[in-house]
């Protein structure tokens, strides 16, 4: 098996708020893999006492010991645990019914000899690479349905899309939100490697166009995950004109999580 792991923040002065690990059982059967990509919150505030890095540490890590020491617990399951785990931490000090509660996209993977199963929730990415090369994105595009107008005031987002029917939804304190997430499982047969990407790395299919799912897996695969963030960070730093970044920020915390079988 060989793993690769990159995860680099958009501005080193500031703390990178994504998260990813790879956990491998001592039985040596399996293994899984996650990925949170922490959202950055207004300057107005989170109602919460805690950062989004402490955040997506919290959660990141009991998602990585669940998905490990529950192998029989579907993993929309081990990640209504963790979230809850994770909300009885600060309930006590923080307003966990704020609409910009400490919140993040989620991206699950664990592989057993028999299955691969994957759990994404928001735009950070899935791909799956089978034998004969075929990549299959696994994606919650719900996000990129929300008409942009109503993305674009932060104040209009969280009272009617953020977490809402009709909307799009990310996992902050809410256990529940685990259903609404996109799941599947695959036969492990079909799977020979598999890359887990925050939308800082998807960047490079969906804003810079430098090609598609099956291309960017290609390079992921031959180049490793750090080379693809450095193209991105490339790319990002040539569009002086913003004619493809427009308003969004010029760099973004880039996480990239590659497994071959």
């Amino acid at each position: 098996m060989r793993t690769e792991l990159v995860s680099e923040p958009g501005d080193r002065a500031y703390p990178n708020e994504d998260f990813a690990s790879v956990g491998l059982p001592a039985s040596g059967q399996g293994g899984s893999l996650v990925l949170l990509d922490g959202v950055t919150p207004p300057r107005s505030g989170t109602g919460c006492l805690h950062s989004v890095p402490w955040y997506t540490a919290r959660l990141g890590g009991a998602l990585t010991e669940l998905t490990v020491s529950l192998p029989d617990v579907p993993l929309a399951e081990a990640l209504s645990l963790a979230l809850a785990r994770t909300a009885d931490a600060h309930s006590g000090t923080c307003d966990l019914s704020h609409p910009r509660t400490p919140q993040a996209t989620v991206v699950l993977a664990r592989w057993s000899p028999d299955s691969v199963e994957y759990l994404v929730l928001s735009d950070s990415a899935l791909l799956l690479a089978s034998p004969d090369g075929t990549v299959t994105p696994v994606l919650d595009d719900r996000l990129t349905l929300v008409p942009p107008a109503l993305l674009a005031s932060a104040e209009v987002c969280d009272t009617r899309v953020r977490n809402k029917e009709g909307g799009f939804f990310t996992a902050a304190a809410d256990p529940a939100v685990a259903a609404r997430a996109v799941t599947g499982a695959v036969p492990r047969t079909e799977v020979a490697a598999l890359a887990a990407l925050s939308d800082g790395v998807t960047r490079w299919v969906d804003t810079f166009r430098e090609g598609d799912w099956t291309d960017l897996f290609g390079r992921v695969r031959k180049e490793g995950p750090r080379t693809l963030v450095e193209r991105v960070r490339k790319l990002e730093r040539a569009d002086t004109e913003r004619e493809f970044l427009g308003r969004a920020k010029r760099h973004d915390d880039a996480t990239a999580v590659f497994v071959e079988l």
